[in-house]
């Protein structure tokens, strides 16, 4: 962590004013020194002043970035970016520091409503404020020589300090049960707590050092899971020679980094680490495995995988090429037919090889109204009740619904095939150079209607935030070459009621899409398509559904 002098200087002695403070705490628990004590209450304006000095130093510093940048270009803007995080992180870990100073302050005041023939026990607290004392040492050293491997000391410190806690606690607990010396152990459970709050901040700015070095944030316990993986992938992986870049958090709450490795042979490994909810992660764990299973090629290689508690960790193959939303926004038109074209070869593939006779129905009404709720929470002015509209009734959103799903029920698909489940623009990869597809983000792969992937795809692109009258272009024309590469394989299975069943897919692609849309304008045009095509089936003679064909041009225009 690169500092200037005036930062570093008031830093440092900070820390030393921290690491006193806590010498003077373990001479107070081990011979209720009264110097001590009043020592460590006098000094409580001294690391204050500290703390004013830094952060003021760091906000001059991020004014002065903020001033010279303007009008730079992308790596002067990125660079403003790391040095403002950096001077963010040195005001936070400050404020941590004094916090501390703050919290033996706490422990004194405790001590000194004690009776002079009280019966606590002082000398069980000196193992966790040595476990404190010896944290502080290592965040120094760790602070002021940018070293994240040793930033990682003190979570296992800190984990023995909540183990001895824990033990006092138990043991204080059944104290108190004996209702004998009662104030003198409320008072020793509030001294103890306080001692666990240092830990807590001894954690935060381990944190801090390892989201600064690293250059986002980032928890322990995450960069644990990274390094356990990262080392059964590669031996002897030091984290400080590891690259780590934030692709993605998910909406469930896996976060997703990118990770490039140089191992000692100066070759460049790189990977896609994803961590999270134990559940999800081994949902996709097994929905990886059943591609390797049955269609080889077209998932990533999982590298490795690791489970801690409810959390979990895969580090999976980093794959060549760009997404089918990078394609669309980015690439030429040349660009785009050629990844169709390697999309229908691969789906044709798919749901050849996976096809089964016992047909899965995707339920999109159910889909629909398990969501709605969500849908009403961002854009309540959706929800309505019965109305009319010259003289002809409308009915209410969800009354669209159940009569749809009526008609649902007596469509059942003639197969089922391998669906990926959460099939967007952003989770297919194409390698141009290979003219090769893959697929990411697996978690919901299972064997269902196909039309689920089909709709699902086509309203992630429409969904694509873009304005820019030829980008919008170009999107419906991948929609168009999409909704076509779909139809030609339902008119080879003599699938007769695919139309209809896609705008029952739509539908529900359309509306539950519109709760991560904020844009009130653009919500609105893909509910009332929502509206449109579930009133279309609603009145449509079930005897003609070959002849039905969804206004595809219309739906996804401008």
């Amino acid at each position: 962590m690169s500092l200037p002098r005036t930062i570093q200087d008031n830093l440092k002695f900070l820390l030393v004013e921290v690491s006193s403070q806590q010498q003077y705490l373990q001479t107070c628990f081990e011979y209720e020194s009264p110097g001590a004590m009043k020592r460590i209450l006098s000094r409580r304006g001294y690391a204050h002043n500290l703390t004013l000095r830094i952060q003021n130093s760091c906000a001059e510093q991020m004014s002065r970035q903020c001033g010279s940048d303007s009008g730079a270009d992308s790596d002067a803007a990125n660079a403003h970016t790391s040095g403002a995080m950096r001077m963010r992180s040195v005001a936070a870990i400050a404020a941590d520091l004094e916090r501390m100073t703050d919290l033996s302050r706490d422990c004194i005041h405790q001590l000194k409503n004690l009776r002079a023939s009280h019966k606590l026990r002082l000398a069980d607290y000196l193992p966790l404020l040595y476990l404190v004392a010896k944290s502080i040492d290592v965040i120094e050293a760790a602070l002021l020589n940018n070293d994240s491997e040793l930033a990682l000391t003190p979570g296992r410190l800190v984990t023995r300090l909540d183990m001895h806690y824990q033990q006092l606690l138990k043991k204080m607990t059944r104290q108190l049960k004996r209702q004998k010396y009662t104030d003198d152990l409320v008072t020793g459970l509030f001294v103890a707590y306080s001692i666990k709050q240092m830990g807590d901040m001894l954690l935060k700015i381990s944190e801090a050092i390892i989201s600064t070095n690293i250059g986002q944030p980032m928890d322990l316990q995450r960069l644990r899971s990274i390094q356990d993986t990262v080392s059964d992938w590669v031996d002897d992986a030091r984290m400080d020679d590891v690259i780590i870049r934030t692709v993605a958090e998910t909406r469930s709450g896996s976060a997703i980094s990118a990770i490039n490795y140089t191992d000692s042979n100066q070759d460049e490994q790189l990977a896609i680490f994803k961590g999270g909810e134990k559940r999800k992660l081994k949902e996709e764990l097994d929905g990886v495995k059943r591609w390797h299973r049955l269609v080889p090629g077209v998932a990533p290689k999982i590298l490795c995988y690791k489970k801690r508690g409810d959390s979990a960790a895969l580090l999976i193959e980093h794959l060549q090429g760009m997404t089918f939303e990078h394609v669309v926004l980015h690439e030429s038109m040349q660009a785009m037919t050629a990844s169709m074209h390697a999309l229908a070869d691969t789906l044709y593939s798919v749901w050849h090889e996976t096809r089964r006779k016992k047909p899965v129905a995707a339920r999109f009404m159910a889909q629909a109204r398990k969501r709605l709720a969500d849908v009403y929470a961002i854009h309540p002015t959706f929800r309505r009740e019965d109305m009319r509209l010259c003289g002809t009734p409308l009915g209410s959103f969800e009354a669209l619904l159940k009569a749809a799903e009526k008609i649902e029920k007596k469509l059942a698909p003639p197969f089922s095939v391998l669906i990926h489940g959460d099939f967007n623009v952003d989770n297919i990869i194409y390698d141009a150079r290979r003219h090769h597809i893959h697929f990411i983000d697996l978690h919901r792969s299972t064997h269902m209607d196909y039309v689920q992937d089909v709709s699902v795809l086509m309203v992630s692109y429409y969904r694509l935030q873009v304005l820019d009258a030829p980008i919008r272009r170009k999107i419906r024309k991948q929609v168009v070459d999409f909704y076509h590469v779909a139809r030609r394989f339902a008119a080879a299975e003599n699938d007769h009621t695919f139309e209809i069943r896609l705008a029952l897919g739509l539908a529900r692609s359309f509306v539950t899409s519109t709760r991560f849309i904020l844009d009130r304008s653009m919500a609105t045009r893909m509910f009332l398509r929502a509206d449109y095509l579930l009133r279309q089936v609603i009145a449509l003679d079930l005897q003609k559904t070959k002849k039905y064909r969804i206004p595809v041009r219309e739906l996804f225009g401008d």
